[in-house]
């Protein structure tokens, strides 16, 4: 789901948690986020996301107390921040936590990393920003379900800051950005800002999107329900907010959240599959085949988007059309571990395993992040140890 960095659903549904806002005629319809067909439970509030740990504040208000200037406190704390953000502070594409839980439990995604950062920045007085970052559609897999994957960061005036580390910095023009995905810091692709409450309904989508996941209804459609009235502009609240109706047979309800998340953002193809995906269960199969030819003919160019295909031709046992997608995005970009993860999986189910080797070590040897790496060297070590075993007497 949109998952940020921030989360989107992919096969009968998908979610999705990015876009660009669009002026439409009409007040948005939050009659769906009221719906009487769950119950809404209570979710984390704006305050509470943004919140600091009081033992982090009493820590700042000592330094901000002492001699040194405001300015040397706040680089000498996002230096802190900044250099244990590849060991300490870990990157992990699937954990949504507030500011608070980052700095306790030192190991988020780039939504939530961004959000400790900024309420840093924040609350030191240093004025920061959030950014979509538009890179190209990216799926990661959660229990079966093909999530679609966003990304943000956070630009900080650059002349309050000072001799700070370069590892998860960059500059442009007068602002200095921080990101915590080294495949970002290396290729610089176009941002936007984004306002505190669409960054509140991200939040929202990713803890929406895992509930789903999850088959916990009620819970999904509580966040997915505080992301669109926070952030009613905001696209991907609505898309999601329609795949929780459509779960649940919804439909004529679904079809208006999808609607209104694309006449908020006509490139939110998420909602379109989505939309295509209820009109084939509604009887209109050639409405829907027509949005999902358009939509693969955008996507054909897209590796991930054929690891994608790969993913859910391997999960229906369809291997020759899985290693077909996976080689395809190789051959479309050949600096990606997912493609090789992905032949790696499809050769070792269908018994070559000297390939599964092949491909499982280039996997770990194209990925950036730690946990990764060692996810890679564990599951070698696995089919390492399965030949060995065979090769027996």
């Amino acid at each position: 789901m949109n998952i940020f960095c921030y989360n989107t659903f992919l096969l009968s549904c998908c979610l999705y948690l990015s876009g660009c806002s669009s002026s439409i005629s009409g007040p948005p319809p939050l009659y769906l986020a009221n719906s009487p067909a769950f119950n809404l439970i209570e979710v984390e509030t704006e305050q509470a996301i943004f919140k600091l740990d009081k033992n982090l504040t009493s820590q700042l208000d000592a330094h901000l107390t002492s001699k040194r200037s405001a300015h040397y406190v706040a680089n000498s704390i996002l230096r802190f921040l900044l250099k244990n953000g590849d060991s300490s502070l870990t990157y992990q594409s699937g954990a949504t936590l507030t500011a608070s839980q980052t700095y306790a439990n030192l190991n988020a995604n780039c939504l939530s990393l961004s959000i400790l950062a900024y309420s840093l920045a924040d609350y030191l007085g240093i004025k920061a920003r959030f950014q979509k970052v538009h890179i190209p559609e990216y799926w990661a897999i959660n229990k079966g379900v093909n999530l679609l994957t966003g990304h943000i960061n956070l630009s900080i005036d650059n002349e309050l800051m000072q001799n700070i580390p370069a590892t998860m910095v960059y500059q442009r023009d007068k602002y200095l950005t921080i990101d915590f995905d080294p495949n970002i810091r290396k290729q610089r692709f176009k941002t936007s800002l984004l306002s505190k409450e669409v960054v509140t309904a991200m939040f929202y989508n990713n803890k929406g999107a895992l509930a789903l996941v999850n088959k916990q209804y009620n819970l999904a459609f509580s966040y997915f329900s505080a992301a669109v009235k926070v952030a009613p502009s905001f696209s991907g609240g609505w898309g999601n907010l329609g795949i929780v109706f459509r779960q649940l047979n919804y439909l004529n309800e679904a079809e208006l959240a999808y609607n209104y998340a694309i006449a908020l953002d006509k490139n939110n193809h998420t909602a379109l599959g989505n939309l295509a995906v209820l009109y084939t269960l509604s009887d209109r199969q050639q409405k829907g085949q027509q949005i999902l030819k358009q939509l693969d003919t955008k996507r054909r160019l897209n590796p991930y988007y054929h690891v994608s295909l790969g993913n859910s031709e391997l999960a229906l046992k369809n291997y020759t059309l899985a290693l077909k997608h996976f080689k395809t995005a190789y051959n479309l970009d050949s600096h990606l571990h997912e493609s090789h993860f992905g032949l790696a999986r499809a050769y070792y189910l269908t018994g070559n395993i000297t390939l599964a080797k092949k491909h499982m070590q280039l996997a770990g040897l194209k990925a950036e992040f730690s946990h990764d790496k060692a996810r890679y060297k564990n599951k070698l070590s696995v089919l390492k140890n399965a030949t060995a075993w065979l090769s027996r007497d």
